[in-house]
């Protein structure tokens, strides 16, 4: 077998990016933004959520006419060439080690509230939510994506029973007077919101495997923001009356605190199930992407190697093994170095960042007539958010760097050069 299943519907599809991208960033960005920018932050989601459309709509032009397991490598090696293709895969691939594994400390985080002593320990909560990606990735992509069409639902009747239970009526939701003191405030909110709408490059590699992907791939993209970014709203609403902001206790606690206020403490344990299953289909959408894009490459450059070989249930299998075996040593080391969450989330934000404005560059030689001129004003976007990231960007920099060394070159080189050394 060297094609993978097309089982995602439009449904699936949907849940699966909108589960994405509100996984994390819903339980702690909106509490951020709110002790960054105050009422100004609904400004701020809604500019957010402006800039994202034209990054979005690019992915889902890309994403119909270029079907791919290879993603954003896939669109390079399309704009460009192979070796652009080889430098952007392993950039991606570099987020295993610094991105996920941040992730996966944030589920573990809920799990902990769920699991009796003496399985509540960090290091082994973290392994056990490795297992779980393991092997809900092995089930293949129709059961993930019913998986998190349930995940879905949940978040959204978590969120409108926050507007029941707060009584969030118009006042609450009427938007600040913006002056020029305001700018600022709302920028600094957006360089943290950005995090929120990470997620659309990964389900780029899911593209092969949709029913339809010419007409529901892009519908996919295009509904998913939609819904992440309501979702965000009327979070942020709710924290803003509240209060639910304002200390670093209550920027990661503040869907948890909210819940024990509107409904009591005996919901605590239903919070984190939510909690756990949000940010589980965050990573699990990320576990997906990275398996499917060493399976690609496997695919195209080593074809009978282990990597380029499926289940009988359609799954890129020895990759999603490889991807755990490494997820766990880095959890591991995360937590052995003791180097804060904030470090490796500002290191994978700049990975992530880059590999969104390579996309956007593939695009604009790809695409033509008005999809790239979105293209284009995509490309400007994304090049002011990686300004943006200061220090962090030099790391995604330098790995692209080492990515684009002629390493293919060297080993075919050194190959030849093996053969003449034993016959002299």
């Amino acid at each position: 077998m060297s094609q993978l299943k097309q089982e995602i519907t439009l449904t699936s599809g949907i849940a699966q990016l909108s589960t994405t991208l509100m996984g994390t960033g819903l339980f702690m960005i909106p509490a951020i933004a709110a002790g960054i920018a105050q009422t100004l932050s609904l400004w701020a989601w809604l500019f957010l959520f402006i800039a994202i459309c034209p990054i979005a709509l690019t992915f889902a032009q890309m994403g119909k006419h270029y079907p791919n397991a290879g993603g954003t490598a896939f669109f390079v090696r399309k704009a460009f060439n192979a070796r652009m293709e080889r430098a952007v895969a392993g950039l991606f691939i570099s987020i295993i080690p610094v991105g996920v594994p941040a992730a996966v400390a944030l589920a573990a985080g809920f799990l902990q509230q769920l699991l009796p002593a003496p399985l509540d320990t960090p290091v082994l909560c973290q392994v056990i939510t490795v297992a779980l990606l393991v092997l809900v990735n092995l089930a293949g992509a129709k059961s993930s994506g019913q998986l998190q069409t349930v995940i879905a639902l949940a978040i959204f009747t978590l969120i409108v029973a926050f507007l029941w239970k707060g009584d969030i009526g118009a006042q609450d939701l009427t938007m600040p007077p913006l002056d020029s003191q305001s700018v600022w405030p709302i920028a600094s909110a957006l360089a943290v919101m950005f995090w929120c709408f990470v997620g659309i490059e990964a389900f780029a590699h899911m593209g092969e495997e949709f029913k339809n992907p010419q007409r529901d791939f892009p519908i996919a993209i295009i509904v998913g923001c939609f819904v992440a970014g309501v979702t965000y709203w009327f979070c942020s609403a709710v924290i803003l009356k509240f209060g639910a902001y304002g200390t670093p206790k209550l920027d990661s606690t503040s869907i948890p605190w909210l819940s024990e206020k509107l409904f009591g403490e005996q919901i605590s344990i239903i919070i984190s199930l939510i909690g756990f299953s949000a940010c589980f289909a965050s990573i699990n959408l990320y576990t997906q992407s990275l398996s499917r894009m060493i399976w690609s490459q496997a695919r195209e450059y080593h074809p009978k190697s282990l990597m380029a070989r499926l289940s009988v249930r359609g799954v890129p299998a020895n990759a999603t093994y490889l991807i755990g075996i490494v997820l766990v040593i880095s959890c591991a080391f995360s937590q052995w170095s003791g180097l804060n969450l904030e470090f490796f989330l500002k290191l994978a934000n700049s990975i992530f960042v880059l590999v969104y404005l390579l996309a956007m560059l593939s695009a604009t030689k790809l695409l033509c007539g008005a999809q790239r001129v979105l293209a284009i004003i995509a490309l400007v976007l994304c090049c002011g958010v990686f300004v943006c990231l200061g220090w962090s960007m030099l790391y995604a920099l330098g790995v692209l760097s080492v990515m684009l060394l002629p390493w293919h070159k060297w080993r075919r080189h050194s190959q030849h050069a093996e053969p003449s050394n034993q016959e002299s």
